[in-house]
């Protein structure tokens, strides 16, 4: 089996996540490790359709399947979430400094008015 490369893999971390079920799964798992019925419960779908979704999370490496006799808990797998966060993290660098400079300029021109002789409120 060939191994998937760092950005071929977020592909699939965001393509797992692009679905509602599969987010609301992980968000349940996030309080703790859980069957598969349990993980069924909140939603109408049979037990194989929520197997489907699991195999995308454990594909996307976003859960992981463990075996305790009968029972299989699911757990959540948060380093590919922190993956996911850090690439998000350096975009949201990028908006930070944007609003920074956004907030720089307005600063700016509301000096300028001031100076203008002008009240704020443009009177």
């Amino acid at each position: 089996m060939s191994r998937i490369s760092p950005s071929d893999q977020l592909s699939v971390t965001f393509g797992a996540l692009a679905d509602p079920t599969r987010r609301a799964i992980l968000a349940r798992l996030a309080a703790g490790e859980a069957s598969v019925t349990e993980l069924a419960q909140p939603f109408e779908l049979s037990l194989p359709g929520v197997s489907k979704h699991l195999k995308v999370l454990q594909r996307a490496g976003l859960i992981t399947q463990g075996r305790n006799a009968q029972w299989r808990p699911c757990r959540l797998e948060a380093p590919r979430l922190k993956e996911v966060s850090d690439w998000v993290g350096e975009y949201r660098r990028f908006w930070d400094e944007s609003f920074e400079r956004l907030d720089d300029y307005l600063e700016q021109l509301k000096k300028e008015k001031r100076s203008d002789g002008r009240q704020e409120d443009g009177r």
